[in-house]
């Protein structure tokens, strides 16, 4: 597997495409007493229209675009970019009605003319579509409803942009501006096609059956699934998955999952996940039989990516499933390099895994140190959280080291700060931010 086109090429890409209209705004003849902060206005809608456009790529999961990154990184992103296009669509009419307050009169949407309708509502879209993201853990929006509508508001958003753009006339009144937004609304176009279309194709015709449902400790569950009519996939060791489960993947309810299982395993798969919401408490009652779809493989956060002499891994909850597949893999390699494995739980009776880390420590060059926030009585282990002390006393040499941490979000930054203190160089440090939806 290549994955690895350089960050500086889609960097590049991503800029091109953002910044192109104001390129097109600035060439051509300029139109007579629009001034500074009229110029300025406009800067700020083409820029909003662009963005929102590139929010379609950033969440179409192309493998080779997101490797160098990791994927969780680009959903990150592309969230903050989200508050980014906002601001724009905000401060482009709002800049207009500052210079010039007699255009406040344009918010009449009953006589304000279609064009500067178009524009109202692809502003009222991207601020809707903002708000209710903000806002859905608060309100308890449930996930599947508001990706569908996050979809909608953003399409509608779009389509009204370039509605009031072809309206006003002043980006398109040459022939070669045209071309350019044509060439971009279709661009735009394929992107949503593709999200909602033809991956979901794909991915329907590759299904998965369920073939066992285990209980964990801690409300975990672990599914075995195998490939039924095809061969499968090839994945790297702690790389996730979207899995549709009880519904088509045409239906948008697919869910991210990391692959527990050996890579050298293959064709089954398995995932451990943890009851957190009403969709992952339903799959305890999965049954043998039952169809799965998977769009895999994803992510950057593998070994197999970050050659090394040594490894240290730090997994909160749940969020040992990806570190449970390195170590597996390695393990059915019967790889001799030292291995470290920091365990933060809350309670020792709910730690998944405890029995078989024992076994792969048989098999490995492994050491596991618990972390159990609170211990019970007689407890000998480390306690509380993770900390630079703690690290140091367990790995004293801990900057020639690579680190792979994944677990609740407060655990991971404290960890990474405490390797910034111990010098551990950030290209060491690899985190997986496995709460991205």
């Amino acid at each position: 597997m290549n994955y690895f086109i350089p960050r500086g090429f889609w960097y590049g890409l991503y800029l091109v495409i953002i910044v192109g209209p104001l390129f097109a705004l600035l060439a051509g003849k300029p139109l007579p007493g629009r001034g500074l902060w009229w110029e300025f206005s406009s800067a700020m809608g083409f820029m909003s229209i662009t963005a929102i456009g590139m929010q379609f790529a950033l969440t179409a999961r192309f493998k080779k675009a997101t490797a160098p990154f990791g994927i969780d990184i680009v959903y990150y992103f592309h969230k903050y970019v989200g508050l980014l296009v906002c601001g724009f669509a905000v401060i482009h009419p709002a800049i207009i009605f500052l210079a010039h307050p007699t255009t406040i009169a344009l918010l009449n949407p009953v006589t304000t003319p279609l064009r500067f309708k178009a524009g109202i509502i692809s502003a009222l879209a991207i601020v809707s579509l903002v708000v209710v993201t903000v806002v859905r853990r608060r309100f308890n929006i449930e996930y599947d409803n508001w990706r569908i509508w996050h979809r909608v508001l953003a399409v509608v958003a779009i389509l009204a942009a370039i509605g009031h753009i072809a309206g006003v006339g002043y980006a398109t009144q040459e022939p070669w501006k045209r071309t350019f937004w044509a060439a971009l609304g279709l661009m735009w176009a394929w992107l949503v096609l593709y999200m909602w279309i033809a991956r979901p194709f794909l991915v329907r015709r590759r299904p998965y059956v369920v073939e066992e449902v285990k209980g964990e400790r801690g409300d975990n569950w672990t599914i075995r699934i195998r490939p039924k009519g095809h061969e499968g996939i090839r994945f790297l060791p702690g790389q996730f998955a979207w899995l549709s489960i009880w519904h088509s993947p045409f239906a948008m309810k697919d869910h991210p999952f990391s692959i527990a299982s050996s890579a050298g395993r293959i064709p089954a798969l398995e995932f451990t996940i943890k009851e957190r919401g009403d969709f992952t408490r339903r799959i305890k009652t999965l049954s043998p039989g039952e169809t799965v779809y998977v769009d895999a493989p994803y992510g950057s956060f593998s070994c197999d990516r970050y050659p090394a002499e040594a490894f240290v891994f730090v997994a909160g909850g749940i969020g040992a499933a990806p570190v449970m597949s390195m170590l597996r893999t390695l393990a059915d390699r019967t790889d001799k390099r030292p291995l470290v494995l920091f365990y933060a739980n809350k309670q020792w009776e709910r730690a998944a895994f405890r029995e078989e880390l024992n076994e792969l420590k048989e098999r490995l060059d492994l050491r596991v140190v618990h972390i159990i926030e609170n211990p019970p009585p007689g407890w000998q282990g480390e306690s509380g959280f993770i900390n630079a002390e703690m690290i140091a006393r367990h790995v004293p040499e801990a900057r020639g080291r690579q680190f792979f941490i994944c677990g609740p979000v407060p655990m991971m930054d404290v960890c990474e700060k405490a390797l910034r203190r111990l010098g551990v160089p950030v290209a060491n440090v690899h985190s997986e931010l496995f709460d991205i939806v």
